[in-house]
């Protein structure tokens, strides 16, 4: 060795000694809310009304404690399975896999995608868990990752009627659900014994490392978009499948992550139209226009980067002012979620007076 070349085993030694090398086995860090934070730094067309996030913040707070609402209404929805074990985590699994554009095309209410089942008509995302159960009811192992690998069992007309509608409108977005469960039937076979909760157990209780797993393995969970020069992570999906973990297990078994709180709001199209009713979150005139006339907005255009983001750190400033008020209360973005996600359905369902939420047709969300 010369004089001028490095001893690598002394600078090893010495990175040692000042602890340069302990973080190389510490967990994926959840980069979702600093990016979301970066494109509400840089939108022009999106904004947040601070006094009006402070209000609203009051008022989930106050109407979440009125209803005592906790990790345990996931369970109390009629059709989300209530066994707590393997079966639920491979039911969550799929569930989430395909937990993306439900909206309708048609602007007629009964011809919109529905599920039969069980007496009643499901819509929207509860068609997607109805029709899970149906294929369940019918001895039909859709939840099982071997089954979405093998063809022939499970061939796509197999899967059109797993999926099929009520009406006329078949199920948005089909032929991408189908590649989505053969994707991942593939990567669980092959790399985690044929069952997501292997590489729930790989994760050893991190939501982070859940999350850079998924997105290194399968390509339909990795939501990352360009804006302003810069590389954006929203991670909806990824991150929704850890929240439903963690709220159907209260935490506890194959629900426990030691950075649960990590975990931000899930950006999709709904929250949005939430946040604009409250008056969290405003639209710059072409934008708002663009949505009251019901037109499509393509994936990744700026105005649905916009949307995305800043509906992300608005429910993060509502955390955090919750907490300014509460510090003694366990609130994280996640129940926040939930709680406006099923909120705008209940106003949606007294015909109350919104704006329309986005359309966006996007495997994301």
């Amino acid at each position: 060795m010369s004089d001028s070349e490095p001893d690598e085993d002394l600078l090893e030694l010495l990175r040692k000694s000042l602890g340069l090398n302990g973080n190389e086995h510490a967990p994926p860090r959840i980069k979702v809310l600093e990016d979301a934070e970066y494109v509400y730094s840089n939108a022009t067309d999106v904004a947040i009304d601070m006094r009006g996030t402070k209000d609203a913040a009051t008022r989930i707070q106050n109407m979440m404690q009125e209803k005592g609402y906790s990790t345990r209404v996931w369970s109390l929805q009629e059709l989300h399975p209530k066994a707590k074990d393997p079966s639920t985590v491979d039911f969550i699994f799929l569930m989430d896999l395909l937990n993306f554009s439900f909206w309708s095309s048609s602007l007629v209410p009964d011809e919109a995608y529905a599920v039969e089942y069980r007496g009643k008509t499901w819509g929207g995302y509860w068609s997607l868990v109805a029709a899970i159960q149906r294929a369940l009811d019918d001895n039909i192992p859709i939840t099982t990752p071997s089954f979405w690998d093998d063809e022939v069992a499970c061939s796509d007309e197999t899967l059109r009627n797993v999926f099929r509608s009520s009406t006329s409108e078949q199920m948005p977005m089909l032929e991408e659900r189908i590649h989505c469960l053969r994707e991942a039937g593939k990567v669980l076979c092959n790399h985690f014994n044929g069952s997501f909760v292997n590489l729930l157990e790989e994760a050893n209780g991190s939501a982070a490392t859940v999350l850079d797993l998924l997105i290194k393995k399968l390509p339909c969970f990795d939501d990352a978009h360009y804006f302003e020069d810069q590389t954006v992570r929203f991670d909806k999906r990824a991150q929704i499948l850890v929240a439903d973990l963690w709220a159907c297990f209260e935490g506890e078994s194959y629900g426990f992550f030691s950075d649960i709180d990590q975990v931000t709001m899930f950006a999709d199209y709904r929250i949005p139209q939430m946040l604009h009713t409250l008056g969290c979150i405003s639209y710059a005139p072409p934008l708002e226009s663009h949505i009251r006339n019901l037109k499509p907005i393509e994936n990744g255009h700026p105005w649905e980067i916009q949307l995305r983001g800043c509906s992300i750190w608005c429910v993060e400033l509502i955390r955090r002012e919750i907490l300014r008020d509460h510090p003694d209360r366990h609130i994280n973005a996640i129940l926040i979620d939930f709680f406006l996600y099923d909120t705008i359905k209940e106003m949606e369902a007294r015909g109350a007076e919104m704006i329309p939420h986005h359309r966006t047709r996007s495997i994301w969300y």
